[in-house]
């Protein structure tokens, strides 16, 4: 500011209570696979994806889910649910798994050749034409079709590679980081997303994968430690094939447990849902409709703290792998909500979500652990403090920045508390957690107490025939 040697000056000290940049919540990271010969899209990079435009432009599209997982989930949040942003890491590579088709004989049919979606467009070569002068490639949405520029009859031979999906196993989606090239692929680069879009996921889906152990395992384990500071949950589906998974209620639990699905940061759910004739994991709809929970303003109000659970899904029928309907009743429901399994029930408000339960549940009672909106309650105000207060590090420790830190929170969570996003909370910097030494070394502990709303499981109503009432029929 000018200085003035004569009059009236002013200047200004920053705000001494600093105002939390509160955190996000319902960002989805999933991996799987995608048309991306559709688009010429990238493999085993975070592609982020804030419409069903973008998403489709970035990573192509099928209504082939099976071979292309990421479509699934594309579909489910922006045409169902209409949530956004998604981030998505396809593993399909264009450069490895495909299969090469050699001379085969094609007939003209009105200057078009209809090739399979898994045709990759650049690869194709016709004997005596030259692509771009003779022919041109593009994608319908179903098919690869060539199109001759001038009219062409009769048979041509034609080469060309195909992506196959089938080639994709569970390492692609585990990935990890090559000792070599230092490139890191597949679940491991949900470490990526904050650096490069300063956004933090904290939902995890692997569509038509989450149900193997190995890939859940890593699932759970990135939950736990994303950038070495922020958690997620990570949610996984029960197998339901014929011969390999579930396809009656009792069998669910003891599948479970012997997989080892049972930390406090996956959610599992069984079994598959159904819409007209879409087949869906239960996990792409469940992440997508607590994205919608969490930023319903009447609800989550752009918090975590309302469970999906009672709430409507986007389905009409529950299903297995292979479309065989499953009918569960309230008491089915509740007996695998009592093994910490996530299902939906048709009652008296349509198909909605069932269960609030973690997979730790009923092993831990914990309710920090067990309920899946208050465990991620903890997770998001935990998120808002670091990125909050991320710049405070290296300033020095005086007690004018103690007070700051401990006055900016305490109204932070007095402000959640008036606005019932929370029951109550408060921090405090308490002496036996802040030794001499600790202090020296520059370590300061700040201890959050926090009480999330738990969901309301039951409501009773006792109900008493009051024989008083009688004495009424005998007054005029």
């Amino acid at each position: 500011m000018a200085e003035i040697t004569h009059g009236i000056g002013t200047s200004r000290v920053p705000t001494s209570i600093s105002t939390p940049i509160v955190a996000e919540s319902g960002i989805i990271f999933a991996v799987g696979t995608a048309p991306v010969q559709m688009t010429g899209g990238k493999t085993n990079e975070v592609i982020m994806a804030s419409s069903y435009k973008e998403a489709v432009a970035a990573l192509g599209y099928s209504d082939d889910w099976e071979k292309y997982s990421l479509c699934e989930l594309v579909y489910t949040v922006f045409s169902l649910y209409q949530v956004s942003p998604i981030f998505m890491v396809n593993v399909l590579d264009t450069g490895k798994h495909k299969t090469r088709f050699q001379g085969e004989k094609k007939d003209v049919v009105d200057n078009k050749i209809n090739l399979p979606l898994e045709v990759i467009a650049e690869s194709i070569n016709i004997v005596g034409k030259m692509s771009g002068t003779d022919f041109d490639v593009f994608y319908d949405g179903n098919s690869c079709i060539v199109e001759f520029l001038e009219d062409t009859t009769g048979e041509v031979e034609i080469t060309y590679d195909a992506v196959d999906p089938s080639m994709v196993e569970k390492g692609d989606i585990i990935g990890g980081c090559d000792i070599t090239t230092h490139k890191i692929t597949g679940l491991e680069l949900v470490d990526s997303v904050f650096p490069k879009y300063t956004k933090i996921p904290d939902i995890i889906v692997c569509p038509n994968w989450s149900h193997d152990s190995e890939v859940a395992a890593v699932m759970s384990a990135k939950a736990e430690n994303i950038n070495g500071m922020f958690e997620a949950v990570a949610i996984i589906d029960i197998d339901t094939a014929e011969g390999t998974g579930v396809t009656y209620y009792t069998e669910a639990p003891a599948w479970k447990k012997t997989r080892n699905f049972m930390r406090s940061n996956e959610i599992v759910c069984f079994p598959k849902l159904r819409l007209g004739d879409r087949i869906f994991n239960f996990s792409s709809q469940l992440a997508a409709l607590m994205v919608k929970t969490d930023n319903d303003e009447d609800l989550g109000g752009g918090t975590p703290r309302e469970s999906a659970s009672n709430k409507q899904l986007q389905a009409d029928s529950m299903v297995l792998s292979d479309g065989t309907e499953v009918v569960v009743d309230i008491q089915q429901a509740n007996y695998l909500n009592d093994n910490g399994i996530v299902t939906a029930l048709n009652f008296y408000n349509g198909f909605v979500s069932h269960g609030d339960w973690t997979a730790c549940f009923p092993s831990n009672t914990d309710p920090v652990d067990y309920f899946y909106c208050v465990s991620r309650m903890f997770k998001w105000v935990a998120k808002t403090v670091t990125i909050t207060y991320w710049s405070y590090i290296d300033r020095s420790m005086t007690r004018r920045i103690i007070d700051t830190v401990l006055q900016g929170v305490n109204d932070w969570l007095n402000s959640l508390t008036a606005e019932e996003k929370i029951i109550g909370g408060r921090v405090e910097m308490l002496e036996d957690e802040n030794s001499e030494t600790a202090l020296m070394s520059g370590k300061a502990k700040f201890h959050i107490f926090l009480t999330p709303p738990s969901p309301l499981k039951q409501l009773e109503f006792v109900l008493e025939y009051d024989a008083s009432y009688l004495a009424g029929l005998m007054t005029a």
